[in-house]
């Protein structure tokens, strides 16, 4: 038997999307995270949906951003915009949030967070 891929521990798409929409909440809601969601469009719902399709198939679940849209090259759509520490910063400072509030399980929580400062990391392409 294969063992459960973190989209599937995570509860699939009504996990991944209560994730994700959480975090895009914050993203509104938090002052500290203004200079991030300034980077976004005014109607955030594009983002939000392309993020969901992106973590399905890179947790483990459908392949739906590689489909839509092809290889994700992260950095590479990334680089037009400014992310320096701040962004960073306040990127992770909405998603432990939301990783906090949606998910209870604690070694997947960790496991994801992980994921997400790592690739936060990589995603920087301004030195301070």
């Amino acid at each position: 038997m294969e063992p459960e891929t973190l989209y599937q521990q995570l509860n699939g798409e009504d996990g991944l999307r209560a994730l994700v929409n959480r975090f895009y909440q914050l993203m509104d809601e938090l002052p500290e995270a203004k200079g991030v969601r300034n980077l976004h469009p005014p109607d955030i719902t594009g983002s939000a949906e392309k993020l969901f399709k992106f973590l399905s198939g890179f947790l483990g679940g459908p392949q739906l951003y590689t489909s839509e849209y092809g290889h994700p090259r992260l950095r590479a759509r990334h680089l037009p915009f400014k992310i320096g520490k701040q962004e960073h910063d306040e990127w992770l400072l909405c998603m432990e949030q939301a990783l906090s509030e949606t998910v209870s399980e604690q070694t997947l929580h960790d496991t994801l967070l992980s994921y997400f400062r790592r690739t936060a990391d990589h995603m920087r392409n301004q030195s301070e």
